[in-house]
């Protein structure tokens, strides 16, 4: 992206920002060149109220100049939903237009007949010069729309717009999309999870299986869209495209429109030009809940209940020795305010599971990256300290799931079809990162469901602050070497009763390649 090799290996993000900044400054705040975050409005939709307008965010004076074009020329794409705080009344639709438009808008209700209820949306206007990376002068315009005080278990009716361009006219019914928002009591559901998707055949094939499982939310474990293809939190990568996430929202679409698609933040994410932290850019294209530990630095960090069941998104670039140009970004707040919410849904009466999902490894054979030694020393020891049920991870392209481990060590092996009990035996980690992007390879045999290849150790490595250090494995229990993704079942339990986490491995093909339980006695 413009940072020579020699000087970006020794760069922090927020340094090769700068350097970035100070290189082309004159060449484009003539022209305009700066990340341009908010510019109109945001709303709520609020039952029988009309909504409020939020103050208008302020636009750089650096921003390119907007040039509108007719509205009715111009059609929305790539939608897609994220839950706010709390996953039953609270829902953002994000969205993106090709080229400025006036006063955009969406339409929501209960009936596709019935979407009289209009709000304001935000534009969020991102713009990369030539020179960073391979996009050339490029402009993006995405739109947000937060949704509040929706009712539970409802299913809505929305239509995204401009001037010029009324999903409520007849013969644009077509472009209307759907969502439903979370339950208010405990009830069976399924989510779905992978990482490091991309852009091309297979992740466009693995969304299509995604539809089919129902999914009532998506868990994107980092490494979204490779607009950065070097993932190492250097700009020197010539190849940085930012109109690659033009494809991306694209392709995810289908899916996106009425799945909340929630993601973390995984290296490949980390974009220098946009903010010192790398994540200027996720800020203009996604709206997550802002409940984590810091918003401004670690946008990626947050937590939401689906009925009983407890999600937190971490940023693994904040504790990785392997990858470190955020190395320390939080200055262990992350870890703090994890350890904070683990305890508070430990000791809440409505959560039974608690899953986390974020991008590097705490246990993987993969010869790509491996284990990253980060992930074990921080959050590991929490993890296992208030027994978390279920840790899914990306990074490495590859399907691979542990045995129930503690302290590094095996105390339960889980076959294909085993149940693990997290209360007294501890943790189960999955990798899921085969979302789309090139595979990688393991050293041992690969072995998964109808294919059983057992062995009794496999030799791997892990990411430690002094750099790789070899180790020999026994916990490596099922590796699958396609794409593929997770299925995961809740089912809740009256008190005292047994609930159940039913985890699947789904090949693209639609094959399951593994499957295992997580049981947990309800509160």
């Amino acid at each position: 992206m413009g940072v020579p090799e020699q000087l970006a290996d020794r760069m922090s993000m927020a340094e090769q920002h700068e350097y970035l900044r100070t290189k082309f400054s004159r060449r484009t705040m003539i022209r305009g060149g700066a990340v341009t975050l908010g510019a109109v409005t945001g709303g709520a939709f609020v039952t029988g109220a009309t909504a409020q307008a939020a103050v208008p965010a302020r636009t750089p004076k650096t921003a390119p100049a907007a040039e509108h074009v007719d509205g009715a020329l111009v059609a929305p794409f790539g939608r897609h939903l994220a839950y706010g705080k709390d996953p039953r009344t609270e829902i953002t639709v994000s969205w993106q237009v090709p080229v400025a438009v006036q006063k955009p808008f969406i339409r929501i209700g209960a009936h596709p007949w019935d979407l009289s209820r209009k709000i304001e949306a935000e534009v969020r206007t991102l713009y990369t010069p030539a020179g960073v990376g391979a996009s050339g002068d490029h402009t993006q315009y995405y739109l947000h729309a937060e949704l509040t005080h929706l009712k539970p278990g409802r299913t809505y009716y929305y239509g995204v717009g401009h001037a010029g361009f009324d999903p409520a006219a007849a013969h644009l019914l077509g472009t209307l999309g759907t969502f439903t928002t979370a339950p208010d009591h405990k009830a069976p559901f399924t989510f779905t999870a992978f990482g490091d998707e991309g852009v091309g055949y297979h992740g466009l094939a693995n969304n299509s299986l995604l539809l089919g499982q129902n999914p009532a939310f998506h868990l994107h474990a980092g490494d979204i869209a490779y607009a950065d293809p070097s993932g190492a939190g250097k700009p020197a990568d010539t190849g940085f495209d930012s109109r690659i996430w033009d494809q991306f929202l694209a392709q995810t679409e289908s899916v996106a429109k009425s799945v909340p698609w929630m993601p973390a933040y995984g290296n490949h994410d980390m974009e220098a030009w946009y903010s010192p932290n790398g994540y200027g850019g996720e800020d203009a294209r996604w709206n997550l809940p802002d409940n984590g530990p810091d918003a401004k630095n670690l946008p990626g960090v947050y937590t939401f209940v689906y009925g009983n069941t407890a999600v937190i998104s971490l940023d693994a670039n904040d504790i990785s020795f392997e990858i470190p140009a955020n190395l320390g970004i939080s200055g262990g707040t992350q870890t703090k305010w994890l350890e904070t919410q683990l305890k508070k849904y430990r000791a809440s009466k409505d959560v039974d599971f608690i899953v986390i999902f974020f991008h590097h490894c705490a246990y993987c054979t993969s010869t790509a990256h491996a284990s990253e030694g980060g992930v074990r020393q921080e959050w590991v020891p929490l993890f296992e300290k208030y027994t978390v049920d279920l840790v899914i991870n990306g990074h490495n392209h590859q399907y691979e799931r542990t045995d129930v481990l503690k302290e590094g060590a095996v105390t339960k092996k889980l076959p294909i079809g085993g149940t693990a009990y997290p209360e007294t035996e501890g943790v189960v980690y999955v990798t899921a990162g085969a979302a789309g992007r090139s595979l990688y390879a393991f050293t041992a045999p690969l072995s998964y469901e109808g294919h059983e290849n057992e062995v009794d150790s496999v030799a791997s490595y892990i990411n430690t602050k002094d750099g790789k250090v070899n180790e020999t494995v026994t916990w490596s229990r099922v590796r699958y070497l396609d794409y593929s993704f997770l299925r995961v079942d809740v089912t809740p339990a009256a008190k005292g009763r047994t609930a159940t986490l039913t985890v699947r491995g789904i090949a693209e093909t639609g094959a399951q390649v593994d499957h295992f339980t997580v049981a947990r006695k309800a509160k």
